[in-house]
């Protein structure tokens, strides 16, 4: 048994349930409330989650299937995930939980059983099935933000947003290279505080730039759900600094963000 992607599992099955106990009760009209995500409603947030845990279970599964999903994206590479999301939006509240409901419960299946030996192919680089569940569950967490603040209601703040510090940090490369710029020459040591008081590390401790604060900034930030200088984030050195302006750990293009805090 793989320990570190049964436990990544386990927190983005927490995840999804959390977001899934919010929604379900919700009458009809609550799921066209708009998000802070520019264009989506809660629905929209819902069918996005549902569609890419479809694609990841055809990029394991179905070779067929996940080649046609490369060659819809190529036709629109900017807009394929908005208009499939949009699409699958329309339906009623009811059948689109039950859709998201089972797509995750069927990629967990899915990535629990691919071989350890064996990547995954997906939009960015292949990925292991541990690293795919560590890229749901960033996903799962990040739409949910957008929901929790469309209905008002506070998110749970818990450990559980190490997968997604972790991505953030194994994907510095990649943000410079979506900017067209060359990657750091040096490691930095990101040192981060997690919501309960642990300090989670990164990198050499003798770097000479660095990153600190929060964790949960840190984490907001990767994912565009924040304005860097509304973080708690401290950067030493150029690239550093460099990188908190231009960091995203999900795959595809760099989206606008989110505005300062006025």
């Amino acid at each position: 048994m793989n320990e570190l992607l049964e436990s990544v599992l386990a927190d983005l099955a927490a995840e999804g349930d959390r977001l899934e106990a919010v929604v379900a009760p919700l009458p009809e009209s609550s799921w066209r409330l708009p998000t802070p995500a520019v264009g989506w409603d809660v629905a929209t947030v819902v069918a996005h989650l549902a569609w890419t845990d479809e694609a990841a279970t055809a990029a394991a599964t179905d070779k067929e299937a996940w080649d046609a999903l490369v060659l819809q994206a190529l036709e629109d590479p900017e807009h394929a995930v908005d208009q499939g999301a949009a699409a699958a939006a329309a339906a009623p509240a009811d059948e689109l939980l039950a859709r998201w409901r089972a797509a995750r419960g069927r990629l967990a299946e899915v990535l629990r059983s691919y071989p350890e030996d064996q990547r995954i192919p997906w939009y960015g680089p292949p990925m292991s099935a541990t690293s795919m569940a560590t890229a749901r569950f960033m996903e799962t967490w990040a739409h949910g933000l957008d929901v929790y603040a469309a209905l008002g209601i506070e998110p749970e703040v818990s450990d559980r947003v190490k997968h997604v510090a972790h991505l953030g940090v194994r994907t510095r490369d990649f943000a410079f290279a979506v900017h067209g710029e060359p990657s750091p020459a040096e490691e930095f040591l990101v040192s981060l505080t997690a919501p309960s008081g642990e300090v989670w590390t990164w990198g050499p401790h003798d770097a000479a730039q660095t990153v600190t604060g929060r964790a949960y900034d840190f984490c907001l930030l990767v994912t565009q759900r924040i304005h860097r200088a509304d973080t708690t984030l401290v950067a030493v050195g150029p690239d550093a600094d460099r990188w908190l302006d231009i960091a995203q750990c999900f795959a595809g293009p760099s989206g606008e963000g989110r505005p300062p805090r006025g």
